[in-house]
């Protein structure tokens, strides 16, 4: 149970400001014939969308802080974003799951004020994809 929690928190953190990297530590637990994959990745994509969900919010609420040195993106990093999400509207949020960028898409979605019933589905749709196909990629890896 502790194992579906540290995958949960440690999705959860790098989605947001932290410079962590889920993938290893899920694959890490995959590994392991006790846990279920299932579970792993369940926890994985609720702790990722969590966390994009912190980003939108912080686009949200706190943008008027964006010249602080602890704001989590950058100017230029947000700047990116918002043209990109400009550009191709809510369906980017499908992207969240990139690193750096994938951030400021959140937070500029948060920024324009994106409703929560677009955010969410679109995010966890991108978010459990991408941790879906890691854990088949690591699946077809050990099996050939």
């Amino acid at each position: 149970m502790l194992d579906y929690f540290l995958v949960l928190m440690v999705s959860f953190l790098s989605a947001t400001i932290l410079p962590l990297g889920s993938e290893g530590l899920l694959l890490y637990y995959a590994n392991d014939a006790l846990l279920s994959v299932f579970f792993l990745w369940f926890w994985a994509s609720l702790g990722n969308t969590l966390g994009g969900v912190t980003n939108w919010w912080l686009g949200r609420y706190l943008v008027r802080y964006e010249h602080k040195k602890w704001f989590p993106v950058s100017a230029n990093a947000r700047q990116k974003a918002e043209r990109f999400f400009n550009r191709y509207g809510v369906w980017s949020l499908l992207f969240t799951w990139l690193p750096v960028v994938g951030d400021g898409i959140a937070l500029v979605s948060g920024v324009l004020r994106t409703p929560l019933r677009y955010f969410l589905p679109l995010v966890l749709v991108g978010k459990a994809a991408r941790y879906a196909l890691i854990l088949w990629g690591q699946h077809l890896f050990l099996t050939t």
